[in-house]
């Protein structure tokens, strides 16, 4: 019983934890404010701004505009940015530079560590329901880190982050997403992010990601 208890408690401190961290301070009327996301890659950077502004989960500082950014710790930090530049490596459409190409949210949080269910559900908490169905029901077209990729980072002078990345490329009916955590050597992360794009970025990214 006392062990039942116990680990109560510590579900109750790590919701209450993650609440904080999203600092995000989610209302407690939640349920009646849940955001429909009507700003999101392919949209202008005002419509996007506009849509951050009166976001109840982001609650943007004055002077935040594209980026939003919460921290009540040096060792535990969560950003929201909104780009022009397509997902991965910086590159912007000539056509049109003048949309937002790519929204990412990203946790760095050394106490309580990084979680994929952490990401997704700060993905339900900014967009709603709408895009959280739309990346659950995504099906997954690339992940991380591969065979080849770990023989790399074992190779002469390679980057021993590359067997430490872990993530996948997803598509769904509306958007892409990208998920991506940092493993820390301990069988956890303290970093990640979960990034939402235009579909049509998805074969840039996949090579991208694929050549690392």
């Amino acid at each position: 019983m006392n062990c039942f208890k116990s680990a109560n408690i510590k579900i109750a401190i790590a919701t209450t934890l993650l609440t904080q961290i999203v600092s995000i301070a989610i209302p407690t009327t939640w349920q009646s404010v849940m955001p429909s996301a009507i700003a999101l890659p392919g949209q202008t950077p005002d419509q996007v701004i506009d849509w951050i502004r009166t976001n109840p989960a982001l609650r943007p500082e004055n002077g935040e505009r594209l980026l939003v950014r919460k921290s009540d710790t040096p060792s535990r930090r969560f950003q929201f940015q909104a780009s022009v530049v397509l997902p991965g490596i910086a590159a912007i459409q000539k056509s049109d530079a003048n949309l937002i190409r790519s929204e990412q949210i990203r946790f760095f949080d050394i106490i309580n560590g990084v979680t994929r269910s952490r990401l997704e559900e700060s993905l339900r908490s900014i967009y709603g329901p709408d895009i959280m169905r739309d990346y659950a029901m995504a099906k997954r077209v690339y992940a991380y880190p591969t065979a080849a990729m770990v023989q790399r980072s074992q190779a002469k002078n390679a980057s021993p982050i590359l067997s430490a990345l872990q993530g996948e490329l997803r598509q769904g009916k509306k958007y892409g997403y990208w998920v991506e955590l940092l493993q820390n050597g301990k069988g956890s992360a303290n970093s990640g992010q979960i990034t939402v794009f235009e579909l049509e970025s998805l074969p840039k990214l996949e090579q991208e990601l694929s050549n690392r």
